[in-house]
């Protein structure tokens, strides 16, 4: 779905003809959807491209880190891994309102729910495989290898990915949430040993922020690369776990659905595959799926707040910013032992 452009593109589409010649054809067109950088269909002659940008108005220090995003599809694509080839970085705010980035459009599937109702019954066990995968395999790729090696401090990664996250939370203005001060509270007397694994963590890897090839399993562009850095894998495979622990009003999980009948694969069998994919990985602990609800509960709560500003970049964020307390909700469940394939959700007020 898009939605007409919110700024003056005049001047990018003169940026645009002086960089690549005047075109006859151009079409600039929002994508509806997304919580995070404001993304846009833009069509200049032959030329179809994304153009990804920061929010308007006020924003918290290293958030919407659009030079990284780049920085990353810059590195990955000529290394082969599914990214789409960045096109070009412009850093200066004169053109659309804010720095932005353009590469080119992937044709593809894209799927918002974990339960995948677009796919056949049959064939949606494969698709989670395939994201499993693409996850395996991004992980096995050595940072230094593809010019990456300076992206992020290694070591210690839950230890100041805490931190930071906590530390949003307590600037924020939202309401108080008791059931994400306990679980900020519990990850802090938590932390597991550092074992020393470091990869490119992409921060919010997840059924929707990847392209799937139009009729194969196969996961062909990563996208949403704002978060990354060098870090832990199982950050990245907690946050894939989220899908077993949330229910599907909760941002499109699966928790409480008859996965047999529906197709899809227990979590034990997702965790199975990413670990067939990148065998030198460690196994999941509760700890980190209660981390990755956490990150996305205060990820959330900045959500209200931008909304709250007027200047959230989804269409629908006065309805996700209660989810914040729903993802605390479910990390405390998770460290009390609920198990991922019970027959219904706890139901939430």
């Amino acid at each position: 779905m898009v939605i007409s452009a919110d700024f003056d593109d005049a001047p990018l589409r003169a940026f645009l003809d002086a960089r690549f010649g005047p075109a006859d054809h151009y079409r600039l067109e929002r994508i509806a959807g997304g919580q995070s950088n404001p993304t846009y269909f833009v069509t200049h002659g032959r030329r179809r491209m994304v153009l990804r940008k920061q929010p308007s108005g006020p924003l918290l220090k290293g958030a919407h880190a659009i030079d990284r995003e780049h920085r990353v599809l810059s590195a990955l694509h000529p290394a082969g891994l599914p990214v789409p080839r960045p096109v070009l970085f412009h850093d200066a705010p004169q053109i659309v309102g804010t720095p932005f980035y353009l590469m080119e459009r992937v044709e593809g599937r894209v799927f918002s729910e974990g339960a995948l109702p677009e796919v056949p019954t049959h064939e949606r066990h494969a698709v989670w495989m395939g994201l499993a995968d693409a996850l395996g395999h991004l992980h096995r790729v050595r940072p230094d290898a593809v010019g990456l090696g300076d992206y992020g401090r290694p070591g210690s990664y839950f230890e100041r990915q805490l931190s930071r996250w906590a530390r949003q939370w307590q600037e924020s203005a939202s309401d108080p949430i008791t059931e994400l001060d306990e679980l900020a509270g519990w990850l802090a007397d938590n932390l597991p040993p550092d074992d020393g694994a470091v990869s490119l963590a992409h921060g919010d890897y997840r059924m929707g922020n990847v392209i799937f090839h139009p009729t194969e399993p196969r996961v062909i562009a990563i996208l949403d690369w704002e978060l990354s850095t060098l870090g832990h894998p199982l950050a990245d495979v907690g946050f894939c776990a989220m899908a077993w622990h949330t229910a599907p009003e909760e941002y499109g999980g699966i928790l409480g659905l008859d996965l047999a009948a529906q197709g899809l694969p227990t979590e034990a069998e997702f965790l199975a595959r990413y670990h067939a994919a990148n065998p030198a990985a460690a196994d999941v602990l509760p700890f980190h799926k209660a981390f990755a609800l956490f990150r996305f509960s205060v990820i959330f709560v900045g959500i209200a707040d931008r909304a709250r500003q007027g200047n959230a970049s989804g269409a629908d964020a006065a309805k996700v910013a209660p989810l914040a307390r729903r993802f605390a909700i479910r990390a405390l469940e998770v460290i009390a032992g609920g198990h991922p394939d019970h027959p219904g959700p706890t139901p939430l007020a």
